[in-house]
This record gives C-alpha cells, sequence and structure tokens, in this order.
C-alpha cells in the first residue's frame, strides 16, 4: 500500500531529544515534539504517542479526524493530570500530528507546529497550519512568511497538547491518490530547509527520512529533528 520511511535525531545543539514518532498499523502516523523544563518535553510527547496508541485500535475503522481528534483529547487530559501529580513537569506538552489513510481518504489532526505535507504532482503543499504567534502575524499580513522564518518569537505556540485544558484540535480528510507523498515533521526539519529545498528530496531521494534530516543536520541542526515519509504507490 504504502513506503514509509522514519528518522530522528537529536541535532546539534539540544541534549535529549524531546520528539517522538511513530508508525501504527494500518497506515497511521503521528510526530510529536515536547516542550518543557528538565525532561518534561520527552514525557510530553511519549504520553501522546502512548496515548494515541492505546485507543485508537478500540475503535473501529476508518479512524475519522473525530476520532484523531478524541485521541488528541484524551492525550491532552492525560498529560495535564501528570502534570499535576509531579512538580518537575509542569508546564510541559507537545506537539502532535496525525495522519490515517483508509480506502482512498487520509484524516489528519493537528495541534502545534509540527507539519503535515504532501507532494502531489511534484508539487509541496502544506496541509497543517502552524499554532504559532508568528502564524498568526502572518496571516493577519503583519509579516510575511519569508519574516516569519527569522522572527525572535516563531517558537511561541499559542496551541499545545497538555497546556491547557481546553485545546483547539484541527482536523480535516480529502481524498488520496496513488502516486501522492506526505511527509510529517517536527519543526527541525522545516526551521533548517525551505520548502523547495525539502521537495526536492522528497523527488529525488532513495531514503528521503534519512536524507531530511541530515540535510537539517548539515544547515545546522539548531533542534531535534523527526521525519515521516508516507509514499502512497496503489491503493
Amino acid at each position: 500500500m504504502s513506503k514509509v520511511y522514519q528518522a530522528t535525531h537529536v541535532g546539534k545543539v539540544r541534549k535529549n531529544n524531546e520528539d517522538a514518532l511513530i508508525f501504527i498499523e494500518p497506515e497511521t502516523f503521528i510526530v510529536a515534539d515536547g516542550m518543557g523544563g528538565q525532561a518534561a518535553g520527552e514525557i510530553a510527547s511519549q504520553m501522546l504517542i502512548d496515548t494515541v496508541k492505546n485507543f485508537l485500535p478500540a475503535v473501529p475503522e476508518p479512524w475519522s479526524e473525530d476520532i484523531l481528534k478524541k485521541a488528541i483529547l484524551k492525550s491532552n487530559a492525560a498529560i495535564l493530570r501528570e502534570a499535576a501529580k509531579n512538580s518537575n513537569y509542569r508546564g510541559m506538552g507537545t506537539t502532535a500530528t496525525i495522519l490515517h489513510i483508509y480506502n482512498r481518504r487520509a484524516y489528519y489532526a493537528h495541534v502545534g507546529d509540527s507539519r503535515l505535507y504532501r507532494l502531489k504532482n511534484k508539487n509541496l503543499e502544506q496541509i497543517t497550519q502552524d499554532h504559532s504567534y508568528v502564524e498568526n502575524l502572518v496571516r493577519n499580513g503583519e509579516i510575511t512568511a519569508e519574516e516569519a522564518r527569522n522572527h525572535p518569537m516563531k517558537n511561541i505556540l499559542t496551541q499545545a497538547v497538555g497546556a491547557v485544558e481546553n485545546i483547539l484540535v484541527d482536523t480535516a480528510s480529502f481524498t488520496v491518490n496513488a502516486g501522492d507523498t506526505f511527509l510529517l515533521c517536527t519543526d527541525g526539519l522545516t526551521n533548517m530547509l525551505e520548502d523547495k529545498e525539502i521537495a526536492e528530496i522528497l523527488l529525488t531521494s532513495e531514503n528521503p527520512a534519512e536524507n531530511l534530516v541530515q540535510a537539517a543536520l548539515n544547515n545546522g541542526g539548531s533542534d531535534n529533528v523527526s521525519v515521516i515519509v508516507v509514499g502512497v504507490d496503489e491503493l
């Protein structure tokens, strides 16, 4: 059905990797980028992965966007409970981007500034919108997308799983075509590479996940970087 490539790296600056990623059968993919003091970021992102992994198999397929949203909301509640019990974990949170492909449709749910892209007919499209301060500035026309790349507040999130009790989860579904390629990634990739560089690697590489991570490291590797690439061969 699909060819799946995945890779993660701590980067060249950070001491620990707060990213988490997983491929869940059938055809479900998650990336998460944790945040918080001490090891709390790692705890939050792994809790998100574990909660979703345990929740989804108990639900009949297809795992629609509403089901994926419920999985994120369950993760949000679990992270908040854990933070309330342990003072070292207070303030922890994580991004979450989930993609499920079923019967020629893609379903996704998303919080934060990790991203879902689709490469279709050699054109790279960003499917998700970042929940960030600078993305709001771009949408309001106050700064350009290019200015946002180097903005001093580009890492400020407006939504994160585990940050508050009531979070907003972006969801949607759309038709999948044979030949589509999907990319899920943390901002350790998109802060290091422009979309045209990402598209070129997706189009030409035999192992696009490893090569995307290596390209991010070559460009500075200032953050953890995690990538899942899903190539849809046939439906």
